[in-house]
Parts: structure tokens; C-alpha cells; sequence
């Protein structure tokens, strides 16, 4: 089955100073009591837990025109904002999210807009939004779905916050064409207990120019994203775009799994719908490498 939504510190310190025996107040060694210890230990990694870890990887390839690529910033930074996203975020059993974003196009082409960053009310999303909105836009050559998870997959562990649930969230208008097989990238993903969830883009009708492909929808479902729980929300409309960013981002935030799980190929061992070769063989077909 496949499911499409087209939309739509605190720190207990516990330490004692020494003295001299006359009872001057002469600076002596600080200890700690063992007892202490593991409380501040406990305090630390309660201020460090989030409930999601969420890597938003955003394709700014060519196919992608420049109305598109403004409508998918402010689509982000709207949907951080939102009334619907703080209340989500409250409800979750931290209260906040660690997110970073970055563009991607070609396998060895990304950039960080937003390091990691701490969401846990309006201010903090307000500001978030600010670092995404003032980034000049920016377009590249080339399409590198593996390139993008591969690069993703390491900033969990530069992350200074720790998640209940580590989440990649890739939206794009094309299928992999450059470097490594996408299926490899998001096997190795899976592995390592991150969630791939995908934004296809479908607004504009395939073009041999573009490189865009029929049924992307079912590309990203059987080759792009994996994990327990994971989604495919499509965006076909391009006035739905902002409500389908929405949409998605509440999904994670909330951690939700989708009433009618997607069940991916390696679970059901069949071949997928859509050749997840396929970008590189359009690709091939029409440069000849």
C-alpha cells in the first residue's frame, strides 16, 4: 500500500569549598560529592533531549525554477512559525526540536543555511525562520538524492542536542542522477536508525529539458525514504505548496505514523513501481556518460 497526501541547564553543582583551620576564607579545593554526580549527569542529558532530531534537506537543483525555490524557503519558514507547529511542538514530551537545513543539488554540492538550532517556543522559531528567509536563493547543477542522505547521516553526530527520533526529511522535483545509487544511501540510513520521510514535487508537467520523470510519488516511496513510520506527502499544486510543508513538518514533529503505512519494496520483495535508476539513465541517455 502507498500513502500520498497531496494537500496536502538546569545543573546541580553540590560543590563544597575547603578553608584553613584558623577559618580564614582561603580558597581551597573543590570536590564534588559521588552522590551528586550521576544527578548532574541526569540534568544534563534532560537539557540535551529533544524529541526529534530533524535535518531538512531542500533540492535546489536547476529543475527547480526560482518561483519554486522562494515559495519552498518561505514555505519552511512559515511552517516553523505557525500556530499549528508550536502547539504540535508543545505537546510532544520535551517540548522542542533540534533542527538544521540545508540545499543540496549535485553529490558533492551542499550547504548548510541553519546549523543546528534549538526550537522550544514562538521566539526561537522566529528566529529560525529570520536565518532562513535571508540566505540569498541559490540553484545548481545536477540531482543527488545518495549525496544529500550521505551528508545528512553525519550531522546527527555534530548535533550537541540528542533526539528521541533522528528524522531526514528530502524534498525534491527529480530522481537521483548523480553519484552513488540513492537505495545504498538510504539502506545505510536506515541502518542507523534514522527515518527518511520525502517531499516530491510535482507541479510542473515531466519535460525531457528538465529531466523530470512521470509518477515521482511512487519513486520516493519505493527508492528515496525508509524507516518505521516513515511518509510521502505530494505536492501537486503549486498553491498547496506552503500547506504541504505544513503538514509534513507537524507530521514529524509530532512523531506521527501514518494511518496507512507505506509498505516499501524491500518489505514486500517486489521491483519497484518506478526504475530507482532512473535519473541516472535518463541522464546517460541524453550525455552519453
Amino acid at each position: 500500500m502507498r500513502l500520498l497526501f497531496s494537500i496536502g541547564v538546569v545543573l546541580v553543582t553540590g560543590m563544597f569549598a575547603g578553608g584553613d583551620v584558623a577559618g580564614i576564607a582561603a580558597p581551597g579545593p573543590k570536590f564534588e560529592s559521588p552522590k551528586i554526580q550521576p544527578q548532574r549527569q541526569a540534568a544534563d542529558r534532560d537539557a540535551q533531549t529533544v524529541d526529534v532530531e530533524l535535518i531538512l534537506a531542500v533540492d535546489v537543483s536547476y529543475s527547480m525554477d526560482m518561483d519554486e525555490l522562494a515559495i519552498q524557503r518561505e514555505g519552511y519558514a512559515q511552517a516553523i512559525q505557525s500556530k499549528e507547529f508550536l502547539q504540535a511542538l508543545k505537546m510532544g514530551p520535551n517540548g522542542r526540536i533540534a533542527v538544521t537545513y540545508f540545499e543540496w543539488a549535485a553529490s558533492t554540492d551542499q550547504k548548510i543555511i541553519i546549523p543546528w538550532r534549538l526550537i522550544d517556543g514562538p521566539e526561537t522559531a522566529d528566529a529560525v525562520a529570520a536565518e532562513i528567509l535571508k540566505t540569498p536563493i541559490r540553484r545548481a547543477s545536477r540531482t543527488s538524492i545518495s549525496g544529500a542522505i550521505t551528508f545528512a547521516m553525519p550531522l546527527f553526530d555534530e548535533d550537541p542536542y540528542r533526539g528521541l527520533r533522528r528524522v531526514i526529511d528530502i524534498s525534491g522535483d527529480g530522481p537521483n542522477n548523480n553519484g552513488t545509487p540513492v537505495t545504498v544511501a538510504r539502506d545505510a540510513a536506515i541502518e542507523k536508525g534514522i527515518v527518511i520521510n520525502g517531499l516530491p514535487i510535482m507541479v510542473k508537467e515531466p519535460s525531457y529539458s528538465t529531466m523530470d520523470i512521470d509518477n515521482l510519488d511512487y519513486y520516493y516511496e519505493d527508492c528515496v525514504i525508509g524507516g518505521p513510520g516513515s511518509f510521502v506527502i505530494t505536492i501537486k499544486d503549486r498553491d498547496k505548496f506552503k500547506e504541504a510543508i505544513r503538514t509534513k513538518l507537524l507530521m514529524e514533529v509530532a512523531g506521527r505514523t501514518p494511518e496507512r503505512p507505506v509498505m516499501h519494496v524491500a518489505e514486500k520483495d517486489k521491483e519497484p513501481r518506478v526504475s530507482c535508476m532512473i535519473g541516472e539513465k535518463i541522464w546517460s541517455d541524453r550525455w552519453g556518460r
